[in-house]
């Protein structure tokens, strides 16, 4: 598997690894992207999960399901705030579309209408499927801001894994 040449030195060691056992363990960096811990309980146990470590530490996290008729689902994906910018999602996200492409026809991901998650998305590959109108509103306790901007709608964008599954 080919990966695009990492823009942080440290990403030369790069490795992903499942997590089977006490992906609770992470809570505080799923916390990262979804901010609510309810919403994560609804699918951490039942999804597959990954860490992606770099120098030794975990830079990363991400959690996939299965949502049925060759669709999967990233749930969450989360890097730690000092390694933003450099490639770590963008590399996960190339990783997890070369695992799952013998197994799912295509991956969907649901985010915020933000200006920071929907043009990183588009940049892996993604592109529009549909929105769900104020699902932030209807199941978060209070307002979730994200680079200045109130989140309201879910946005659902979706990227084809594999042309031969139908």
């Amino acid at each position: 598997l080919y990966l695009h040449p990492p823009r942080h030195k440290e990403l030369m060691n790069w490795h992903i690894e499942p997590v089977t056992k006490n992906k609770k363990a992470y809570l505080n960096l799923l916390l990262l992207a979804d901010e609510s811990e309810a919403m994560i309980d609804r699918y951490l146990e039942r999804g597959e999960m990954f860490v992606a470590t770099a120098g030794g530490e975990t830079v990363a996290a991400c959690v996939v399901m299965d949502e049925g008729n060759a669709l999967c689902e990233l749930k969450n994906l989360a890097v730690r705030p000092d390694r933003r910018r450099q490639g770590c999602g963008s590399r996960l996200v190339q990783w997890l579309c070369a695992h799952y492409r013998e197994k799912f026809r295509e991956m969907q991901v649901g985010t915020g209408d933000s200006p920071l998650t929907v043009p990183f998305y588009e940049k892996c590959g993604f592109t529009y499927s549909h929105r769900i109108p104020d699902f932030f509103l209807r199941h978060y306790p209070h307002p979730i801001l994200e680079a200045g901007r109130q989140l309201t709608d879910m946005v659902y964008l979706k990227k084809k894994l594999s042309a031969s599954r139908t």
